[in-house]
């Protein structure tokens, strides 16, 4: 195993405001882009990947260290200006990894903008509306329970968080809602709109999910795999919505070898 390289922090200024990103490794790049209760940070699964990649974390505009463009009022103007964020640190051939969240966010950017893409990689991501059940709605339960509900068991998620989160993870979770909510209320967590544009994808897709996931209906993951072409699935066993916490070294073989 190759010996891991400390990640650098680095913050690039747009016209709609500053974005802090974390990086690391070398190679071909990896953008990953977090869930709706924004990024915990440098990742374990971030390490692996980054021995043989270069690995970019930003904060989404709106989360954690970025600035919030307060006119943002949809998921596709986070989308715009991650485009921008790909173009100014002049990436190209990129893997664009979207959780969740971010992975509406990650769909969206490629159906406008997917030339900097190389491939496009969904885990357990949000953005299509499912025929049969539905995504689970955060703004009906505390911050606890929906952080929860997304490990695939409570041991899993007190083993990670702790029997009461820190100040500063409760502070992270209560922003980020906070811009979520701006973001993806009415409809809640889709857009009618994605789905159609889809077909004409031509970025080579993996679509991961985790067996447990009670977040994002697995059936979304069935949605996206038949509207994109060159789509396909893989289903990680007994991971839950956090794939990159639960099973890291899994996730990272999955996204270093697509």
């Amino acid at each position: 195993m190759a010996e891991a390289v400390s990640y650098t922090e680095g913050e690039l200024a747009l016209a709609t405001g500053k974005i802090k990103y974390l990086e690391q490794g070398s190679g071909p790049p990896v953008v990953i882009l977090h869930h709706s209760w924004g990024s915990p940070g440098w990742l374990p699964f971030h390490d692996r990947l980054a021995q043989d990649h270069l690995v970019i974390v930003p904060d989404m505009p709106g989360w954690g260290g970025s600035e919030r463009p307060a006119w943002a009022r949809d998921p596709r103007d986070i989308a715009i200006i991650a485009t921008r964020l790909l173009t100014r640190l002049e990436l190209v051939d990129v893997k664009l990894v979207g959780l969740g969240f971010g992975g509406y966010v990650a769909a969206e950017l490629a159906t406008m903008n997917p030339s900097r893409l190389a491939q496009l990689i969904l885990v357990g991501a949000a953005g299509l509306q499912p025929k049969t059940g539905e995504i689970m709605d955060q703004m009906m339960l505390s911050h606890r329970k929906y952080i929860e509900e997304s490990f695939r068991d409570a041991e899993t998620y007190t083993a990670y968080v702790g029997e009461e989160p820190p100040d500063d993870i409760r502070q992270l979770w209560d922003l980020s809602r906070e811009m979520t909510a701006r973001l993806t209320w009415k409809p809640y967590m889709f857009n009618r709109r994605l789905e159609p544009l889809l077909g004409d994808l031509d970025v080579p897709t993996l679509i991961i999910w985790g067996e447990q996931d009670k977040v994002v209906p697995f059936e979304c993951a069935k949605q996206f795999e038949a509207a994109i072409p060159h789509a396909r699935i893989e289903v990680v066993e007994g991971a839950g919505h956090v794939v990159e916490l639960e099973e890291p070294d899994r996730l990272a073989t999955l996204v270093g070898s697509a």
